[in-house]
């Protein structure tokens, strides 16, 4: 869990999304129980309303789920959801943009490819 929120952004939204990294980073795997409301409020020193206005995002999404009475839990395929929906997202707004740089540059698919790959594997990119 992040230990400091941005003020530049609505906090409920940066709520939801350390949570969803924590599931996408492995930290909260499918059924494991997220930190309660009133930990989250202590944690981040927010509003209730706050926190809960994110939870009920990542409910609404079926993230994670309420056991009534127990907490709140990951649900079992939200790290497939949060893959697919992140990778959705990073085609649009990293892969498309470098599309669109390298084609007027007159790169190949392949020497585009061969920079990825040197740069995956921390390599000099000349």
């Amino acid at each position: 869990m992040k230990s400091a929120l941005d003020n530049n952004r609505p906090i409920y939204l940066q709520i939801k999304e350390s949570i969803e990294e924590d599931i996408l980073n492995g930290l909260l795997k499918p059924e494991d129980q997220i930190p309660s409301n009133s930990q989250l409020v202590k944690h981040f020193n927010i509003n209730p309303v706050t926190v809960l206005k994110g939870i009920n995002l990542l409910v609404d999404e079926e993230i994670i789920y309420k056991k009534r009475g127990v907490g709140m839990f990951v649900s079992p395929d939200a790290p497939e959801k949060l893959k697919k929906r992140f990778s959705k997202t990073f085609l649009k707004e990293q892969i498309e943009p470098l599309i669109a740089i390298a084609k007027p540059l007159g790169l190949s698919q392949q020497e585009v490819q061969e920079m990825i790959d040197r740069a995956w594997k921390g390599e000099e990119n000349d």
